[in-house]
């Protein structure tokens, strides 16, 4: 069998709790944030220059003020900001914060962690967490935490790796012993909610939480976020080029993405 097993997911800003490991933690230090900083932002990274970037512009489009939840260097924060928001920030890691105080580019930010923001209650008109909550553990609490900071009628935007197709030991298939062969692409297991620990490049460790689709939903739901919009987008040309052995799994989603509104009181 050959062809890739899963890949690298697409990864995402916010540090995770420590847990033990071989080597790792898999927590977000300095050394993961300067990976992060150098691998996926500036450009280099043509899932988020194709595609992640210009989906959150376009869904939170007109929203006056924007919370940008897990908001690491600040690349999202910046795109929104030069879009006429008025954009603030928050991240647990100082890596990060700092980075993107030093790239400036007109958001605010604040070091904090999602399931405790600093901010009052109804002021914000619009939110987003770009591949955060798959490292944070209190998922009900910083689900609960942007539906407090929302205005009624607030958009919330949450990108995910799709937690059906993207679950770990998920991967595509090239079987060329059986005959015929067959291609396909293999779902991990899926239902069961687990932290894992993945070296995304050497000596560097990230702890990964999955979760199935309903746990998300039903935890939005019980917040008042009801869904609106949903996106499955195919992998942008420029990442295809870059990873020419996903190609043939072009079909199969690695970002999902739910436009939420809180309801109105």
């Amino acid at each position: 069998m050959s062809g890739p097993e899963g890949g690298e997911p697409v990864s995402g800003p916010e540090g995770g709790e420590p847990v033990s490991g071989p080597g790792a933690t898999g927590a977000w230090d300095t050394g993961t944030a300067g990976w992060w900083q150098r691998e996926f932002t500036d450009g280099v990274d043509p899932e988020y220059t194709e595609q992640i970037l210009p989906l959150i512009a376009g869904e939170l489009r007109g929203c006056a003020t924007i919370l940008d939840v897990g908001a690491g260097e600040g690349q999202v924060a910046r795109v929104l900001s030069a879009a006429g928001s008025n954009v603030v920030g928050i991240d647990p890691i100082d890596a990060q914060i700092h980075e993107a105080q030093r790239r400036a580019g007109g958001p605010q930010y604040v070091q904090a962690p999602a399931a405790s923001m600093p901010f009052a209650s109804e002021s914000m008109d619009g939110a987003v967490a770009c591949l955060v909550f798959e490292h944070i553990d209190d998922v009900d609490e910083a689900i609960a935490e942007v539906a407090r900071v929302l205005k009624p009628g607030g958009r919330f935007l949450f990108l995910l790796n799709h937690p059906l197709l993207q679950t770990p030991g998920s991967g595509w298939i090239d079987d060329q012993i059986i005959e015929p062969p067959e291609q396909y692409w293999r779902v991990g297991p899926y239902l069961t909610e687990a932290a894992t620990i993945e070296e995304v490049q050497k000596d560097v460790f990230i702890r990964f939480v999955h979760r199935p689709l309903s746990r998300y939903l039903n935890a939005l739901a019980d917040a008042g976020l009801m869904l609106e919009h949903m996106h499955e987008p195919a992998p942008p040309e420029g990442f295809l080029a870059q990873a020419r052995e996903f190609r043939d799994a072009a079909t199969i989603p690695r970002l999902l993405a739910l436009r939420c509104g809180k309801l109105l009181t």
